[in-house]
């Protein structure tokens, strides 16, 4: 069990980061970049093709992009990019979903990955991004994103979308570090 308060994540996503980034070389970092825009947008798309049991795994495309940016952020900026690109060919109608809400908050994990050494900090900073992008398209773009709910801009709505974006970001840095390879001691 990860306690908020007191675990180091440096210790274990420290020595994987500098295993990829100081004994591979630029073009393996740029094709596994690649790969994983690949990866992510098909996954993301799989919410606009498959009714029903795509919306349970385009979620899933956030995974790729965190690898991206702990693989270097240049790269998981690039992915991130290049993701929105390939759905512009692919799914067109994810397209907006996407920036805002799923590679957005893939970009605030992995970023925060790298920043923070505690999982608290990690996903406070990755809920903002999740909650600003939410906020983005429900208020700005006025895109129905959590569906008929939260419409009406009030502090309230917003803070509502703060502790949702806490929630799911925090389930989304545990399985993900969970996942993550212990280092060899």
């Amino acid at each position: 069990m990860f306690w908020f308060g007191n675990k180091d994540i440096k210790e274990n996503i420290l020595p994987l980061i500098t295993t990829v980034r100081n004994q591979r070389s630029v073009t393996f970092k740029l094709v596994a970049s690649s790969l994983m825009s690949l990866i992510a947008a098909i996954l993301q798309a799989a919410g606009g093709v498959l009714p029903g049991i795509g919306m349970l795994i385009s979620p899933f495309s956030t995974v790729p992009i965190i690898i991206s940016v702990l693989i270097f952020p240049f790269y998981g900026i690039l992915s991130y990019f290049l993701t929105i690109f390939l759905l512009l060919l692919i799914q067109p109608t994810e397209l907006i979903i996407f920036p805002f809400t799923t590679g957005a908050m893939a970009i605030g994990i992995g970023f925060g990955l790298i920043l923070f050494n505690k999982v608290w900090k990690v996903i406070f900073f990755s809920s903002l991004f999740l909650s600003i992008g939410i906020c983005l398209l429900l208020y700005l773009l006025q895109f129905p994103v959590l569906g008929p709910f939260l419409i009406e801009f009030r502090v309230l709505n917003v803070l509502i979308i703060y502790l949702f974006s806490l929630v799911y970001c925090c389930i989304w840095i545990v399985l993900f570090l969970r996942l993550l390879p212990k280092p060899k001691p």
